[in-house]
């Protein structure tokens, strides 16, 4: 006997694989125009319709009743650009129309004719609903992907303006550079003799080769891999006759080539060779000619050794200015000040291992959903240290604040930016993350530990408790699989009167002495408890002086950064 119900569920079950194959195709780009363009295919090509329009709202988020219309298809009274008229559109044949989003404050509308010979029925109807709301997260993904690639320009734009100044400097100040060592012996060689053709290349390891040429056109010449023969185990002066046969010499030979002063510096990284073509008038060198061109050579090849050292000073300071620059951009990261909260007491520190570091912390206000106002604190550590480690924290800065009071809720706030920065960074990068959203006038909350380690809160009556991890680092796995195996959860937690917070990096439980013991989290607890009805900033200032004692002389190896959140009793 046929079940009356199995077409009903045929049905619903394409209608749920219709929408996760949309679905998949709205989330695999970032670009707000390829998201569109596919979503409006997916309407068209499942209803058949002919007539269609995407309008979307400003993301500023000025002027909010004002839409746009980003796509039109089939309808040449209304085109792409215009502001979107209800009336205007309906005239052209728009006979649906519906909010992308929440209906309340939708972040664009979609418009569509009447399907041919038929109405939309009741269950299309929810597709699109659902498909709707699934395009509004994919806009707002792509509107932050945006935001966040904008102000990653803007900063690598600030980068670059600085840089190009260090080269001027650099430009003014340097007397001493290999091209002008090249340019004044060959010029003094060539007048000596009245020479028209000649070549030098000189080179050192980590450098880029110096070459000069004039009347000569040494292709291979800065292939010196394959001349043949090692120059340097060439006497001070020696004609290109008397050398033997080799890829050199016949190189050498092809552009009327006669003597070659090689340039030694004592060093098996620099070499290199200056090349005189025939004097005029057919007059040979004498030996004479060639001890004086030796001599110039040796000369040079001091002053060459010179340059190259001024160069590499130079690159070092150079590279210890921007390590100082970065340092100074880092710091400028974190919160100049921590907010004033009614009935709070607030401290937090860094102090990375290196000139730059990869931790982060940060306080954030924002409203939830139902207006109340709330308080994000993270804090967050890179992968790896240093410059890289640095500029990827910077990248999860411009993250957050790009998709805070976007999201409605902490698990969605991890996921989007798990996946921006899965996008974002190689491979090989990642970040812990604690997340905590508090409410102060309640003392209640929720976290999400993004691969983080385990944060305390102590309690009034000494009571030690874990914030644990609740899932994966930011960045670190595909989106796709986080969400299929491991999605990201959250937890609730509230600070009674009494109760302190401390949110930290590991550098604070992984932090070693000279045996390389771990200072560790029972340790940091057993630490804490005495000391919790202190002052946040004392209770800061405590734990890193009692880190410092505990590692004596080791070295600090990782970043450390604590944020002590206390409320008062």
């Amino acid at each position: 006997m046929n079940n009356p119900n199995i077409p009903k569920l045929e049905t619903t079950l394409e209608s749920a694989e219709a929408l996760l194959e949309s679905a998949q195709l709205l989330h695999s780009s970032l670009n707000l125009d390829d998201l569109l363009r596919h979503l409006l295919r997916s309407v068209m090509g499942r209803l058949l319709v002919s007539k269609s329009l995407i309008a979307v709202a400003p993301s500023d988020g000025l002027n909010a009743g004002t839409m746009r219309l980003a796509l039109v298809r089939g309808t040449a009274k209304i085109s792409k650009g215009q502001e979107f008229d209800e009336g205007l559109a309906r005239s052209a044949g728009i006979e649906t129309i519906l909010p992308i989003g929440d209906a309340t404050q939708p972040v664009g509308l979609l418009g569509i004719n009447a399907p041919p010979n038929k109405k939309i029925g009741e269950d299309e109807l929810q597709f699109l609903k659902a498909l709707l709301g699934i395009a509004a997260s994919g806009i707002s993904n792509a509107r932050a992907h945006a935001e966040t690639q904008q102000l990653n320009q803007e900063l690598d734009q600030k980068v670059q303006e600085l840089k190009t100044l260090l080269d001027l400097v650099r430009g003014l100040t340097a007397t001493i550079e290999p091209d002008e060592v090249a340019q004044l012996l060959m010029l003094t060689l060539a007048g000596r003799w009245a020479v028209r053709r000649y070549a030098l290349i000189a080179w050192k390891t980590g450098h880029p080769p110096v070459l000069r040429m004039k009347g000569m056109e040494l292709s291979d010449l800065d292939n010196y891999e394959s001349f043949g023969i090692d120059v340097e185990s060439l006497d001070e002066a020696v004609r290109v006759a008397d050398l033997p046969e080799c890829h050199l010499k016949t190189l050498l030979r092809e552009e009327q080539g006669e003597v070659l002063f090689p340039i030694k510096a004592g060093d098996s990284t620099t070499g290199g060779f200056a090349l005189l073509g025939p004097r005029p008038g057919n007059l040979s060198y004498s030996e004479s000619d060639l001890e004086f061109g030796a001599g110039l050579t040796a000369q040079a090849a001091v002053a060459f050794e010179n340059a190259w050292f001024v160069r590499e000073t130079l690159e070092r300071k150079k590279m210890e200015q921007e390590l100082a620059l970065a340092a100074s951009i880092q710091q400028n990261l974190f919160p100049a000040k921590l907010p004033k909260l009614t009935g709070y007491d607030l401290a937090a520190r860094n102090r990375p291992a290196r000139s730059c570091g990869g931790d982060y912390y940060d306080i954030l206000k924002f409203k939830t959903t139902d207006g109340t106002d709330c308080q994000l604190i993270c804090v967050a550590d890179v992968s790896g240290k240093g410059l890289p480690a640095s500029l990827l924290m910077s990248n999860m800065q411009a993250t957050m604040r790009a998709l805070l009071g976007r999201i409605p809720s902490l698990t969605e706030l991890a996921s989007h930016t798990n996946e921006l920065l899965y996008a974002t960074t190689p491979s090989n990068k990642y970040i812990t993350a604690i997340l905590v959203e508090l409410d102060p006038a309640t003392g209640k909350g929720r976290y999400v530990n993004a691969g983080h380690t385990d944060c305390l809160l102590m309690r009034a009556n000494g009571e030690a408790e874990w914030l644990k991890s609740t899932g994966t680092p930011l960045g670190l796995m595909d989106p796709s699989i986080v969400n299929l195996v491991s999605p990201y959860t959250e937890c609730s937690v509230e600070l009674l009167p009494g109760d302190l917070l401390a949110l930290f990096s590991d550098g604070v439980t992984e932090a070693q002495d000279e045996q390389e013991n771990e200072f560790g989290e029972e340790r940091t607890a057993n630490f804490i408890r005495p000391i919790a009805n202190e002052s946040a900033e004392i209770v800061v200032d405590k734990v890193f002086n009692e880190i410092d004692r505990f590692a004596g002389n080791a070295p600090q190896y990782d970043d450390i950064t604590l944020f002590v959140i206390k409320r008062e009793a």
